[in-house]
């Protein structure tokens, strides 16, 4: 077994015995039940590799991390209801080949965050530097900034690089691939339609608040003067390598 069997083992453990924990439980505990579980959701490796890598290529501060995981969780989200819903309803469950495809496409787009972070890191793009904008009022006032990218004159112009909505596909796409395994997991905790439908209500919105909060955390821990040469010099390859590896092992590649 290797090492990511093992982890995502455990983690489906962890689910399980949360889940245990539902079944039979009173309608409100049962939703609390369910609040617990995604927050839990959102911290699965291959959650957090594919919004942390985007934060790593853009060097976002904490508050556009928050933004980003937001942007993942809200696209989980949408297609976990959208999907879990009906099938709910149905009590029924996706086709086998459609979450084997969504998993497989999940590994391939961390693969290629990862492989973009590698490349931008051997390529020299982490160097920080600080400057402002505008008149030079501006940085003696403090109007300054900092780019994780090699370093730009004062007057560069940003790239408009559109991480929300590529957050949100990506969400998407996790959703597709983790939907089965949630639904199936709250018909077989819960005795009526209309209470895992509430429960999948709850679990929706907590994984875009989880992921939110994750990833403003890594940001904002990285980002510490202390810690910043590190996460720029070793951290940042470190992850790269980490999310090659993953992916490849999650689109059954490796």
């Amino acid at each position: 077994m290797s090492g990511f069997e093992l982890l995502f083992e455990q983690l489906e453990g962890l689910d399980a015995w949360i889940t245990g924990l539902i079944e039979g439980a009173p309608l409100l505990a049962a939703l609390g039940l369910a609040f617990v579980l995604g927050l839990r959701h959102a911290s699965d490796p291959d959650h957090l590799v594919a919004v942390t890598s985007r934060v790593a290529i853009e060097g976002s501060d904490s508050r556009a991390a928050v933004r980003l995981g937001a942007f993942w969780g809200l696209g989980h989200a949408a297609t976990l209801l959208a999907i879990g819903l009906p099938l709910i309803g149905l009590k029924s469950e996706p086709p086998a080949w459609l979450e084997s495809g969504a998993e497989k496409a999940v590994g391939l787009v961390i693969v290629l965050l990862a492989g973009r972070v590698t490349w931008k890191w051997l390529r020299g793009d982490y160097r920080v530097g600080r400057h402002g904008h505008g008149p030079a009022s501006d940085v003696d006032t403090g109007a300054r900034h900092r780019h994780l990218r090699r370093g730009e004159p004062p007057d560069h112009r940003h790239r408009q690089v559109r991480t929300p909505r590529q957050a949100f596909g990506i969400g998407l796409l996790h959703g597709l691939a983790g939907t089965g395994a949630v639904v199936v997991v709250v018909i077989a905790a819960l005795p009526t339609q209309l209470e895992a439908a509430a429960a999948l209500a709850v679990f929706a919105p907590m994984s875009i608040v989880s992921m939110a909060g994750l990833t403003g955390a890594f940001a904002w821990v990285l980002t510490r003067p202390i810690l910043e040469p590190v996460y720029r010099t070793v951290l940042i390859p470190a992850l790269g390598l980490f999310g090659l590896m993953l992916g490849l092992w999650y689109a059954g590649i490796a």
